[in-house]
């Protein structure tokens, strides 16, 4: 057989020397690894489908993607020259064997070329956040980063909390690690600079001013206690602050208020003190010191029995707005450098980059990533790792940061995984389980009835494949009926997508919210669906309705235990039990708000918001829309001839 014809033999040199009996017994074994029956990952065949490839391609910069029999990305990876650097894996006794795998499971490649290596980066760091590959670094956090964002589109700007995409118009602060540092630190500011934060229908309405402006967290421009222009004046002071001029706010503050104090204005002045004090508030409950660093984010990174954590300080202003600790996933084999750079990457895919990033170690590419992260920046991006200092001291707080996440990580997981060993003996499991779901439904006498789903695993909750399902055919106030429903639609698409259930998606073990009837309706909609192996068990409240802190669990085959009032296990099941709670009743919460403030104009086809708002204003009620003649409709301002025959023949069927 020629080279040729077998890609395993074209790995090895044309005319090999003869290699010894310890040699060639490594080669068979490898080869025996990666080359597998049937369906299983097959490595010649995995060469073969990258070589296939790699002819057709030139030396360009770009983004790959390995797929294997199933359509799925198993890895994304950028280049510089995308036929050099896909040549690379079809010399697998150079590849580390996490690499050798992915090979083994490749049946496809999808390519796209990019202007340079620095787009290539960043489309690499979109497309992993996207496919989430088994194979690549990975960014575990589904929590999107609050922001301070002072609105610009109104004559008197509000302050509030942003997450998500900034579409709206005005000036954007942070990011802050937490919802509690953001929230904490607006109430601060609404002390220091009385600016509103409500919205601005509720401004409208108002004719006195409401309790923020009583406890002095308010100007009350609503109603007129201050003019656009000592707004105005406060906007800027907010800005002056949070762009990093604090120390010149205070002493503007600190001057009125000695003025006020020297005119015997007491209350004036006793009001710029406690905003004086709001400001020393911020600036000292900062955990960090940052004096002098201005705007930048540190990161460090530390690694133990495998385990990375990514330890992150956001600095702003000289502020410290917070710190979060991550820990990537899908390392294996990878070095800190590695590690960082491409947790980088993906991090700033989401969050804008300021113009200075502190590491605590040089970086592989970072001069590819500075150049990747500038236009985002709105300028030249410097990475730099500090030697001396208040910078380096800041590195190491960092560093110390990570370390110590890294030992409570693994102790919370070591809890967490005693846990899952002592759930799999109480529940009588084969092993303890992966992935627990927990389901739900949340209702009010069968309106607006919701069923909920919430999954926890190894290390948590995964907040990111929660689930909820508006109930469609029970519409009494039937709890078993609805429970059916959830378990036909979620595990009936489970089979249909996932029928070899080797993609993750199906739970190693079933909890309901419920009794005896929930765990009937649960166990025999699975049995309608021939599933009988996903284990079940509805946990309820005890004899005394809960009241002494203990849960009857049932089994499908109408058996009941129960755990000891002080266990551990209790109070892990209660916690998974009463999450499910939360997310269902406020998915509830939620849907009913919107069928509160719903309209029956919202059926007619074609009627916009815009269209809604001018027919309500004109005729007052939906009602009055209804009852409204051809020729009423047609006069409505902004409503045309065709939208008003529309909204008639709507409403009067037939002529």
């Amino acid at each position: 057989m020629s080279h040729a014809d077998n890609p395993y033999l074209s790995l090895m040199p044309r005319n090999p020397t003869p290699p010894d009996r310890q040699s060639e017994e490594r080669f068979n074994e490898e080869r025996a690894t990666y080359t597998m029956k049937g369906s299983q990952p097959d490595l010649e065949t995995g060469i073969a489908a990258i070589r296939e490839v790699q002819a057709t391609l030139k030396p360009k910069p770009g983004v790959y993607r390995m797929i294997d029999a199933r359509g799925d990305v198993l890895y994304v990876g950028k280049a510089r020259a995308l036929k050099n650097r896909v040549a690379n894996y079809t010399q697998v006794e150079r590849l580390p064997l996490r690499l050798k795998r992915m090979v083994a499971q490749t049946r496809s490649m999808t390519i796209v070329t990019t202007n340079s290596e620095a787009e290539a980066l960043l489309l690499e760091a979109q497309l992993i956040k996207r496919y989430r590959p088994p194979y690549n670094v990975l960014l575990r956090d589904d929590k999107s980063f609050p922001f301070i964002l002072l609105r610009a589109d109104h004559d008197f700007p509000r302050i509030t909390k942003h997450r998500g995409a900034r579409r709206a118009k005005g000036n954007y602060y942070g990011p802050f690690a937490s919802a509690g540092s953001v929230n904490t630190t607006i109430n601060a500011l609404q002390k220091l600079f009385l600016l509103r934060s409500c919205t601005d229908s509720f401004f409208a309405r108002r004719d006195r001013p409401c309790l923020l402006y009583q406890i002095k967290r308010c100007s009350a421009p609503c109603v007129g206690r201050i003019d656009a222009a000592g707004y105005a004046e406060l906007v800027g002071e907010a800005k002056d602050f949070l762009g990093g001029r604090s120390s010149a706010v205070q002493a503007k503050i600190t001057t009125q208020m000695e003025e006020a104090a020297g005119a015997l204005d007491f209350e004036r002045a006793a009001m710029l003190r406690d905003r004086l004090r709001a400001a020393t508030f911020i600036q000292g409950s900062q955990a960090v010191n940052a004096e002098g660093v201005g705007n930048a984010d540190v990161f460090a990174v530390a690694q133990r029995n495998g385990q990375f954590g990514v330890q992150a300080f956001f600095i702003r202003g000289g502020q410290n707005w917070g710190h979060r600790a991550f820990f990537p996933a899908h390392t294996e084999g990878l070095d800190e450098a590695e590690v960082l750079t491409s947790f980088l990457a993906q991090f700033y895919e989401e969050v804008p980059p300021p113009r200075l990033i502190l590491t605590d170690r040089e970086l592989p590419e970072g001069e590819l990533l500075a150049e990747a992260l500038a236009g985002a920046a709105g300028g030249k991006v410097d990475i730099s790792v500090p030697q001396r200092g208040d910078r380096r001291r800041l590195i190491q707080q960092a560093h110390r940061n990570a370390e110590e996440a890294i030992e409570r990580r693994q102790a919370e997981t070591g809890s967490k995984a005693r846990l899952n060993r002592e759930l799999a003996e109480f529940l009588e499991l084969p092993e303890p389980p992966e992935r627990i779901e927990v389901y739900d439904n949340s209702h009010v006498q069968g309106a607006h009835a919701l069923g909920a789903m919430i999954v926890a695993g190894p290390e948590g909750f995964v907040k990111g494949q929660y689930r909820k399902w508006n109930i469609k055919a029970a519409q009494t106030n039937d709890d078993f009926a609805m429970m059916r429903e959830v378990f036909q639609r979620r595990f009936a698409r489970a089979q249909d997508e996932d029928p070899d259930r080797d993609g993750g998606m199906w739970p190693d073990l079933v909890l309901i919210d419920g009794g005896k009837g929930q765990m009937s309706a649960a166990r025999d909609t699975l049995e309608e669906l021939g599933i009988e192996d996903v284990p079940l068990i509805a946990i309820a409240k005890g004899p005394h309705h809960g009241r002494d802190g203990r849960e009857v669990f049932h089994f499908p085959d109408g058996r009941e235990k129960m755990l000891p009032v002080n266990s551990p296990l209790l109070f892990h099941l209660q916690r998974l039990r009463d999450e499910v709670h939360r997310f269902a009743i406020g998915a509830h919460r939620e849907k009913r708000s919107r069928a509160i403030t719903a309209s029956p104009l919202d059926e007619i086809p074609g009627i916009g918001p815009a269209r809604k708002r001018a027919l309500l204003l004109h005729f007052g009620t939906a009602g009055k829309v209804r009852a409204a003649a051809l020729e009423d409709l047609q006069r409505a301002p902004g409503v045309s001839a065709a939208v008003a025959q529309a909204v008639y023949d709507f409403y009067h069927p037939g002529g």
